[in-house]
C-alpha cells in the first residue's frame, strides 16, 4: 500500500463539522509552490476523496491552505475586515511512502489547531 493525505475541518465555534470550507494542496520546493488540487469539504468536514490519492502520492514537503475567511463569511463568523484569520497555511512533510498522513483543522474564527492524525 501506498501512502495518501487527508483532512477533516471541524468548526469548534459552532460545535459542528465545516462544511464547504475550500482547500488547496501545494507541492513545495524551497521558495516554489506547486498547486497540486483544490477540493471542497463536504457535509462531514471531510473531502469526497483524498486530498492526495495513492496513486499521486510522493514523499515531500507539502503545504495546505484552508481558506477560512471565504467559510467564516459564509456562516455569518466573520467579524470586521480585515479578519483575524483569512488564509491558514500548515506546512508539512511527508517521509514515509507507506503512511496515510491526516491534517485535521479545529477553526473558530480567532484561532486553529492541527495535529497528525490518524
Amino acid at each position: 500500500m501506498t501512502g495518501y493525505l487527508t483532512t477533516h475541518v471541524l468548526d469548534t465555534a459552532r460545535g459542528c463539522p465545516a462544511q464547504g470550507l475550500k482547500i488547496a494542496l501545494y507541492r513545495v520546493s524551497g521558495n516554489s509552490h506547486q498547486k497540486l488540487v483544490e477540493m471542497q469539504t463536504n457535509v462531514d468536514g471531510r473531502t469526497d476523496s483524498p486530498i492526495l490519492p495513492q496513486d499521486k502520492f510522493q514523499t515531500g514537503t507539502y503545504e495546505l491552505i484552508f481558506f477560512a475567511g471565504d467559510y467564516l463569511r459564509a456562516t455569518g463568523q466573520a467579524g470586521a475586515d480585515p479578519l483575524f484569520l483569512d488564509q491558514v497555511p500548515i506546512r508539512f512533510g511527508m517521509s514515509d511512502p507507506q503512511a496515510h498522513y491526516h491534517v485535521p483543522l479545529l477553526l473558530s474564527p480567532y484561532g486553529y489547531s492541527t495535529y497528525r492524525g490518524s
